[in-house]
């Protein structure tokens, strides 16, 4: 519509990240504006301020396992939805200036996450290079297309070659292949989106009060519904040492019968449920429902539960 802003969204910064890659594969990003922030919490913040729309940041990894701190800044602050996920595939390429050939290599810059990823490549095909690490892959490519560059070559995601205008010197250097991030868009809270058979639902659960078979409480609200969890997390609070909350993804929707009576149950033991959003699965996997669990299943029940209390 004439008149109409673009949409604005944030990401974990700086250009050339993966977290930028993730943003540009969402089909509204193309005509959107795009925000790079120098952490997760000011990307997150750009959204509770009214500064951005959306944000894009990383949470968990295939590798390194989660991002410990998207999982602290959504569990804290004032609340955020997830409204949607995105998986990358983490590919590393090596990068120089253009004429620089591998063997001119003698400082290499890069994040440390991929340094751990690419370590054995880097000791058998760059075995006199110092690799000195970063703040990000983005910021040491960066930093080695400058003119007075301390460094020969960075290692980065190839989408950093063409923001940074960087020669490609190898690509696929991870010692294993396969890695995905797993990403999130995140919005101010509203309605969640409709539930298409294929959902997750994201929550943070902090328990009342330490005590033997506490997180055998909470877990046993989602098994005695045939609720699936496909993550769970413990993370301190930051109220006191020993205080702990767990993040946690569970198979479904909020407007699931099962996934609300998990999440009343949950309600009704525990000191805190921070609910942060049903979205589609990334992987579009049609969820596998326990008989006995389905919608009709608990109407049916409701319903043999009201003939009891009133024939």
């Amino acid at each position: 519509m004439p008149g109409v802003p673009p949409a604005r969204y944030a990401y974990l910064g700086p250009q050339g990240t993966f977290t930028e890659a993730a943003l540009r594969s969402l089909p509204a990003a193309s005509k959107a504006e795009l925000q790079p922030h120098g952490s997760v919490g000011a990307a997150l913040d750009a959204v509770r301020s009214g500064g951005a729309d959306g944000a894009v940041v990383p949470i968990e990894n295939s590798i390194e396992g989660a991002v410990a701190v998207t999982l602290d800044e959504l569990s804290s602050g004032e609340p955020l939805m997830i409204t949607r996920e995105i998986h990358v595939d983490v590919q590393f390429s090596l990068l120089a200036k253009r004429g620089v050939k591998p063997g001119d290599l003698r400082r290499v810059a890069t994040h440390p996450h991929a340094e751990a990823q690419c370590r054995r490549w880097l000791a058998t095909h760059l075995p006199d290079a110092e690799v000195v690490l970063e703040s990000s892959t983005a910021h040491a490519a960066e930093v080695v297309a400058r003119e007075d560059s301390p460094y020969d070559g960075a290692v980065a995601a190839p989408i950093a070659a063409t923001t940074y205008r960087l020669a490609t010197l190898a690509t696929n250097i991870a010692d294993r292949a396969g890695a995905v991030t797993r990403f999130v868009l995140v919005s101010r809270p509203a309605t969640p989106q409709p539930r298409t058979g294929a959902d997750k639902t994201s929550l943070v659960v902090f328990i009342r009060d330490n005590h033997p078979g506490a997180l055998l409480e909470m877990l046993e609200q989602f098994a005695a519904r045939g609720v699936d969890l496909t993550r769970i997390e413990s993370r301190p609070t930051g109220s006191g040492l020993g205080e702990y909350c767990f993040s946690m993804d569970a198979v479904g929707h909020v407007d699931d019968e099962r996934m609300g009576e998990a999440l009343m149950g949950l309600r009704r033991m525990c000191a805190d449920v921070r609910f942060l959003g049903s979205y589609p699965r990334v992987d579009g996997e049609v969820t596998t429902v326990v008989v006995g669990t389905t919608d009709e299943d608990f109407t049916e029940a409701y319903g043999w539960l009201t003939r009891l209390r009133n024939p």
